[in-house]
Parts: C-alpha cells; sequence; structure tokens
C-alpha cells in the first residue's frame, strides 16, 4: 500500500488525515490524527465503553459497507448467491490472507475463532491413546473444553498448568517447558497468544519452537492479537492458527479465519460433511452451511481501514492507552496490575485486581461500582489460577482523558472494596 493509499481509504471514500514520517510510538501521541480516526466510530455517550474485547466496533466506512452488503444480499439472493458470491467470498479470503502474510491455499473464513479452535482441536488427527494434550488457566474456556474432552474422543491424557503471576516471558517459557519434560508423550499444546483474561502475550515462537522439538504441535489461539499488536501470523512460526474479523480487524460479526500451513495440511481431518471426496484442501476442514455472507465480504473494507492506520502505529496507539492508565494504577495502594508491562507481553488489554479480592462475585461488583459510580465500563474475569479480575480494554476511539478517569477512580474500587469486607 503506497502513502497516498494510506491516507484515502477506499471503503465509503474517507480520507484519513495524514501522519508525519516519525515513529509509531511518535505518531501515538498525535491528538489530532487519533481524534478523526476516533471520529469514525460512534460509542455510546453516556458511558466510557472500556470493554472492547468481547467484539469491536465497526467505524463508520465498514458499518455502511456492511450494509450495503446485505442490501445486495437481501436483494439479489439466489441470483447472486449461485453466480458470483462465491467468487467475491474467495477475494475476501485472499485479502484477509495477503494482510496476515500467509498463503490464501492457507487460510479460509470462518465464522469466530471458537469455531477454528474447535475445527483444529477436534480434528488434529495425530494422538494416539497414552499421549498427552496440554493447556493452560488462561485459555478460553470453550478451547479448554474442547482439549479436556480428547480424553474421552482420543484416550489421552489432559494436562492443565498454571501460568506464573506476575508473569514474564522467561517464567511462561519455563512453565511450558517443565510441562514439556513432565510429560514426555505430548503431543498437542493450546497456546493463547495474547489471553482475553489478562491481556498477556504469551511467547509464542519460543514455546512452539520447544514443542517442536519434543515432538509437539502447537493450536494457537490469536483471536485477541491479531490487529490488536503488531504481528504476522508467519511471526509465530506455528502451523495451526484460529483469528477473529470481529474483535481488533473491526469486521461485522460473525467473521473468523482459521490458518493451516499446507505442510500440515494432512493433519487436520476433513469435515464430516465433505468427507465423501472432492479436493483435498483447507476449504474441505470446515463446513459452515449458510452463514452472514455480508459479514465475510465486507472483509475487505474493514483491512483498508486497518490498513490505512497501519500495524504498528495502531498497536502503539492501544498501548499508549493501557500504559496510560496503568502508571497510574501502579501507584494505587492496593490495586495489583496483573499484566506485565514489558512491551512484548502486552497490548491493549489489562487487568486489575484490589489486593486479597480473588472471588468472581466480588470482582463482578467491582466491575459493577464502575459503572454505577463513574459510568465507566468494564468487565471481571475469572477462570485465573490465582483468583478473578477486573479487565480493561481499551480501542481506537478511546481518548486519553477516558483512561484518566479510570485510573482517577482506582482509589474509590479499593474503598469500595475495604467497605464490602467489612463486618457491619
Amino acid at each position: 500500500m503506497t502513502e497516498l493509499d494510506r491516507r484515502s481509504l477506499l471503503a465509503g471514500g474517507l480520507a484519513l488525515p495524514a501522519l508525519g514520517l516519525g515513529t509509531a510510538a511518535e505518531a501515538a501521541d498525535d491528538d489530532r490524527y487519533w481524534r478523526e480516526i476516533a471520529g469514525q466510530f460512534t460509542p455510546p455517550a453516556d458511558v466510557v465503553q472500556l470493554e472492547n474485547g468481547n467484539w469491536g466496533m465497526m467505524p463508520r466506512p465498514v458499518f455502511e459497507a456492511y450494509q450495503a452488503q446485505l442490501a445486495r444480499v437481501n436483494r439479489d439472493t439466489s441470483f447472486y448467491a449461485r453466480r458470483g458470491m462465491n467468487r467475491d467470498l474467495i477475494a475476501a479470503r485472499d485479502a484477509a490472507a495477503a494482510a496476515m502474510g500467509v498463503g490464501a491455499d492457507e487460510l479460509v473464513l470462518t465464522r469466530n475463532a471458537t469455531e477454528a479452535l474447535e475445527t483444529l482441536i477436534l480434528g488434529y488427527n495425530r494422538l494416539q491413546p497414552g499421549d498427552a494434550v496440554l493447556y493452560a488457566d488462561l485459555d478460553y474456556d470453550s478451547a479448554q473444553a474442547c482439549m479436556a474432552s480428547l480424553a474421552h474422543r482420543r484416550g489421552v491424557q489432559v494436562v492443565k498448568i498454571d501460568l506464573p503471576e506476575p508473569a514474564t516471558r522467561a517464567a511462561v517459557i519455563d512453565a511450558y517447558a517443565a510441562a514439556l519434560a513432565a510429560n514426555p508423550r505430548l503431543k498437542l499444546i493450546l497456546l493463547t497468544h495474547l489471553t482475553h483474561r489478562t491481556g498477556l502475550v504469551l511467547p509464542v515462537r519460543e514455546i512452539a519452537a520447544l514443542a517442536r522439538a519434543r515432538g509437539a504441535d502447537v493450536i494457537v489461539d490469536a483471536a485477541h492479537s491479531w490487529c490488536q499488536i503488531d504481528v504476522a501470523i508467519p511471526d509465530l512460526d506455528c502451523d495451526f492458527v484460529a483469528i477473529n474479523g470481529h474483535k481488533w480487524l473491526g469486521a461485522p460479526l460473525g467473521v473468523g479465519f482459521l490458518h493451516v500451513r499446507r505442510a500440515a495440511l494432512g493433519r487436520i481431518d476433513r469435515h464430516p460433511a465433505n468427507a465423501a471426496g472432492g479436493p483435498d484442501t483447507l476449504f474441505a476442514r470446515v463446513h459452515l452451511g449458510t452463514y452472514d455472507f455480508a459479514a465475510s465480504l465486507t472483509v475487505p473494507a474493514a483491512l483498508a481501514f486497518q490498513q490505512a492506520i497501519g500495524s504498528a502505529r495502531r498497536a502503539a496507539r492501544l498501548r499508549a492507552l493501557r500504559d496510560r492508565w496503568v502508571a497510574r494504577a501502579r501507584q494505587v495502594q492496593g490495586i495489583e496490575v496483573l499484566t506485565p508491562d514489558d512491551p512484548a507481553a502486552h497490548g491493549a488489554i489489562t487487568a486489575f485486581r484490589v489486593q486479597g479480592v480473588t472471588a468472581s462475585g466480588a470482582n463482578a461488583a467491582l466491575a459493577g461500582r464502575l459503572l454505577e459510580r463513574h459510568r465507566i465500563f468494564t468487565v471481571h474475569r475469572d477462570g485465573i489460577a490465582r483468583g478473578a479480575c477486573v479487565r480493561v480494554t481499551p480501542a481506537l476511539f478511546n481518548t486519553p482523558a477516558d483512561m484518566d478517569r479510570l485510573a482517577a477512580a482506582l482509589p474509590d474500587l479499593v474503598q469500595f472494596a475495604r467497605d464490602r469486607a467489612s463486618p457491619n
């Protein structure tokens, strides 16, 4: 993409403001530029929305592109579906593959990363009875459940580890190295690149190398990492990756991707609905039936919006918003920030808890306090070995003032937690 292309977003003809030639970190503080970007979103006016991890808001030009695609699918129905839609869906897939840095034949559209993970975990065909599989406490719940189901599906031993807290890259690598050493029959490992619970970014490439040296395959959950941090899929150096389109890419709900390196295709079974023959391609590993075609057809518009900003600039802005509130949070007595400050170990998502407050209900109450008293919307997360937390997830429409408002509310949360814990 040329510099002119970066300044002119083709979807909807949106012209983005030009940035200077400074670094991505310098661009992260260009207030005028980010105000223009924020103006392309329509967040609620009566609340500071800091829970953007569930799914991402479509920017206005992407939403308009989606409406146009939806109108076409509704208007032309099968006249379009049976004559030209598949060509357009393949073009959308090809555009996404190019943006990710993978071959077009190594990527298929799914409805979400969860579906892609289930396809990979349940379709992996190299397991024998007595082998072992591994996942961690910070992995996504349904992915954990799929891994656990392999005990009765494949007759394997299921190993779960708890990741260190506080975490460092070295400590995380050591945790997986120890699990590999303790379980010599490990054949499959689930790794979440950027965990939805705390925002911790795992050193996937390094862990995958350890696994490969011991004959184990790795399935990567990249639902939150692609387009939140500056990463290309080949950077992970893994054969199997599940990706979301409706989170940080900003595509409509119902867009995901499944990546399998062509050399590893045979390790994933064909979908039962596709087992009767036909080409042995990645397409044969999924079967979507009828789904929201308009959502997938909008992928090129979402890519255009993000590419006009640039991956490094977007990641730097999100990290700057995160760092702004975290720097102040670390100065508040009684607040524990669970996500490391190492730039390689976090993106936008970061979690905190009030010291000693680990119960799920208590953290839900803290999130409720933020909303009711301070009009800041967050979410509590549980499933972490050391206890529940409150998750904060800024997006491109958030402002430094939003982050300051959150930081200013933290002392009240500490007092609120103490008051709840004190006997009447």
